[in-house]
């Protein structure tokens, strides 16, 4: 299966901006930001010249791609959706890619990074409305019920997980019992809901070129 295996701190660095990409790490002072907010490379701290639109536009889309853990021809295929639906664009594919189950566990406490909730949906250990899947894409709707599966919930990583989740508190759309763990997806999140650092009004942009 393909998938991203660039560095996650490098990817930060390259966004000027934290992505959590790797867990609790980002919240503590060893994540790299905090220590070397240039981009990576030989030539790293001489990149600050100006972007063009083109490369501000290309720069956000490979910003939110690398956020959801999502390759180019996934992120295209989620944009082209994004389109045919009613709506703004922008907003419908924030929403989309928080609706993807991977994204949906992260939320729940299931894995301490997206990566890492990615996993565990991989391995079986996650259940929508009672029945397994593990395909990281499936695309959860308002009022599904997500649970770790039972041979997931004593694992140690998934408990420190579930434990860190509750200490930094869950969504708005998101309805979780931690001493059960299981959830329920209750609705696409608001616009307002979601990161204010992101800008997805110039990924419309660029695929609207």
């Amino acid at each position: 299966m393909a998938r991203n295996l660039d560095a996650k701190c490098r990817q930060c660095r390259r966004e000027g901006e934290k992505l959590f990409l790797k867990g609790e790490k980002c919240f503590t002072d060893k994540c790299s930001i905090e220590r070397r907010s240039y981009a990576p490379g030989q030539h790293g701290q001489k990149s600050g010249q100006r972007l063009s639109g083109y490369g501000q536009q290309l720069r956000e889309k490979q910003k939110i791609r690398r956020i959801y853990g999502v390759l180019e021809r996934q992120f295209r295929k989620t944009f082209a959706e994004a389109e045919r639906k009613k709506g703004m664009t922008g907003e419908n594919l924030l929403q989309l890619l928080e609706s993807r189950l991977d994204a949906v566990a992260y939320r729940m406490g299931f894995g301490v990074s997206r990566a890492e909730a990615r996993q565990v949906v991989r391995h079986n250990g996650v259940l929508v409305n009672g029945k397994r899947v593990n395909i990281p894409s499936f695309n959860v709707r308002p009022g599904d019920q997500i649970q770790l599966a039972e041979g997931s919930k004593g694992h140690l990583r998934t408990k420190a997980a579930l434990e860190a989740a509750e200490g930094r508190g869950f969504p708005e759309w998101i309805e979780m019992d931690v001493k059960s763990a299981k959830g329920t997806f209750k609705a696409l999140p608001a616009r307002e809901d979601l990161s204010s650092t992101l800008n997805e009004g110039l990924v419309v942009e660029l695929y609207s070129r």
